[in-house]
């Protein structure tokens, strides 16, 4: 009778371990996956705002002592990452850019979406027949925005990739683990933030954040059909935790810079024709530029003998001879 090693399983053995193994990893998919960060750091927008006072908020979210005005927001509808975002399942970026912002109490936020239209659409019920009186609906009640913040993505996508040949590298159990580990991708997003001043249409702050996660999904010839789409549902979760980990980043750069805030200023004021001039322009700055100097005059070519008046050629005259002395005879 032929002696088995010790270190052999029985093929029944194997296969309950394998089963075993591939068991375990399905069964932790949440777990394969770091979760959004900000900058670098773990972040997500949750909680709730109500005034000037947050709930459940992150603690990395930057928040401003002072209120510093009213602000709405606005995101362009017809910019081709907005088009990408509803591709994605994926809504408008405003509520909880919204909620981020009143965490922070850096502004108040004035409805001037979809909202408005509601809002103007019951003032005119009020102030009609069927307004009930003392509804208080009168004019003179709109608050003014004093800034217009506009959100943009301007990146957000998986990168990277690779590990299914580990299955080919690895004996064993541990080619199973390899095969499984399949992939892993980087999903990335960067965002900008501009700040305009409503009444001068001047931008004060602009900022760009980051964020991003290891994704490892779950591909490899080990597991096929259901076993696999079991195993990659969180590569199948949406982007929108990365782009507003992003925006969160965004959002703290711009209060930073804030806080330091210093007006620029132009010598003349703002829009009255800059510092740069131009010849003959208007401007101070265009009247400050020198006009060219004029050309120095020509000289007089200098006279050739030929050219010369014969005036100036001729000899001059003999001096006449002195006249003989005169004597008197006595």
């Amino acid at each position: 009778m032929s002696h088995q090693p010790e270190s052999a399983l029985p093929s029944t053995s194997r296969a309950g371990s394998l089963a075993i193994i591939a068991m375990a990893a399905l069964a932790l998919p949440g777990c394969m996956a770091t979760a959004p960060t900000m900058g670098g750091g773990n972040t997500t927008v949750t909680g709730a705002a109500s005034g000037g006072t947050a709930e459940g908020n992150n603690s990395k979210l930057e928040r401003c002592t002072e209120t510093l005005g009213t602000l709405a927001m606005e995101e362009d509808v017809n910019a081709p990452w907005y088009s990408q975002l509803r591709q994605n399942q994926l809504g408008s970026t405003l509520p909880v850019l919204r909620l981020m912002v009143q965490q922070s109490n850096c502004f108040v936020i004035v409805e001037r979406g979809a909202g408005m239209e509601v809002m103007m659409r019951e003032r005119q019920v009020m102030r009609g027949e069927e307004g009930r009186a003392g509804s208080n609906m009168g004019g003179g009640q709109m608050v003014a925005a004093d800034y217009l913040m506009r959100p943009s993505i301007q990146f957000s996508g998986t990168t990277g990739g690779g590990g299914g040949g580990l299955a080919g590298l690895l004996p064993g159990a541990l080619g199973v683990v390899g095969g499984m580990a399949g992939s892993v991708g980087v999903n990335e997003a960067s965002t900008t933030l501009l700040l305009v001043d409503m009444r001068s249409g001047v931008q004060v702050s602009a900022s760009e954040g980051s964020g991003k996660n290891f994704d490892f999904g779950f591909f490899g010839g080990a597991f096929t059909g259901g076993l696999m789409g079991a195993g990659g549902g969180y590569s199948n979760t949406p982007k929108g935790k990365i782009v507003v980990a992003a925006f969160a980043d965004s959002f703290n750069q711009m209060v930073k810079a804030l806080r330091n805030y210093k007006a620029q200023t132009v010598k003349g004021g703002l829009g009255t024709g800059g510092r740069i001039g131009v010849q003959g322009g208007q401007t101070e700055a265009s009247r400050d530029v020198a006009a060219p100097a004029p050309a120095p005059a020509a000289r007089p070519a200098a006279a050739s003998p030929s050219a010369t008046p014969a005036a100036n050629t001729a000899k001059p005259a003999p001096k006449p001879a002195p006249k003989p002395a005169t004597t008197t005879t006595k």
